[in-house]
């Protein structure tokens, strides 16, 4: 391969952005690298969870310090604290992981939860129907943060799968289905929750399908951690979201 044809690398000379991962997610790195432009390069720390208990959730977020510390010595531009059932947990949750990692590093910070709101405003979402592959305790909590933001959540459909490298096994084609199986003409957006799961591939034929946006953890990340960075770069072929 000649060096004209081959992908470069990213060392960032646009922007670098930082993420803080659940140590059991292999898709949303995947997933980032897909749709961030050239120019940004993206830069990962882990934190331990595998798991959907409640204890299992709480203990990643008690170790945010010490995992933004690792990414300020990249020297990230910004830092995403990246999970959704955490993030969402509670409107306490939300404002307090990005307040912690600026305190501990000195550099803008930013969640999931934060940017599925940012993109229901930009998309003037007001209903939703969502999936998952959570188990119920998750869905229930996260509807209930949606609802208390003004966003009615019209239906919520879980998988009831506990475990992150299940989560990953689920494919593409089967987010679709599911999707498809809970359509409502009321519904002004569809939203496939968490990082881990493979639904970047479906969102196109879906917005087609549908006539609404369809947006994913892992794609709302993206986009508002771009604006963030005041980055306007506009993508196409992972949904509508991405061109605004």
């Amino acid at each position: 391969m000649s060096p004209a044809s081959a992908t470069l690398p990213r060392y960032g000379s646009r922007a670098r952005l930082g993420m803080l991962l659940p140590s059991g997610n292999v898709a949303a790195e995947a997933q980032f690298n897909a749709m961030l432009p050239a120019g940004v390069s993206l830069h990962t720390t882990r934190l331990k969870l595998t798991g959907s208990t409640d204890a299992e959730l709480l203990a990643m977020a008690e170790r945010v310090e010490d995992g933004a510390s690792l990414l300020a010595d990249a020297c990230a531009d910004l830092i995403l604290f990246h999970c959704t059932a955490v993030s969402t947990w509670d409107a306490d949750m939300d404002r307090a992981l990005p307040e912690r990692i600026t305190a501990a590093t000195g550099i803008p910070a930013t969640a999931t939860s934060r940017a599925l709101l940012s993109a229901f405003r930009t998309l003037d979402v007001r209903r939703i129907v969502m999936v998952s592959p959570y188990i119920e305790a998750i869905n229930v909590r996260e509807t209930a943060f949606l609802e208390a933001q003004q966003i009615n959540v019209l239906s919520a459909t879980g998988l009831n799968i506990p475990q992150a490298k299940d989560m990953l096994a689920v494919e593409p084609g089967e987010w679709y289905r599911l999707v498809r199986a809970k359509a409502r003409k009321d519904a002004d957006a569809y939203f496939i929750s968490c990082t881990a799961v493979r639904s970047l591939e479906v969102i196109e034929d879906l917005e087609r399908d549908l006539g609404v946006p369809v947006v994913t953890s892992n794609q709302v990340a993206v986009w508002h951690s771009l604006r963030t960075m005041g980055l306007q770069d506009r993508m196409t072929g992972y949904g509508r979201l991405l061109g605004l």
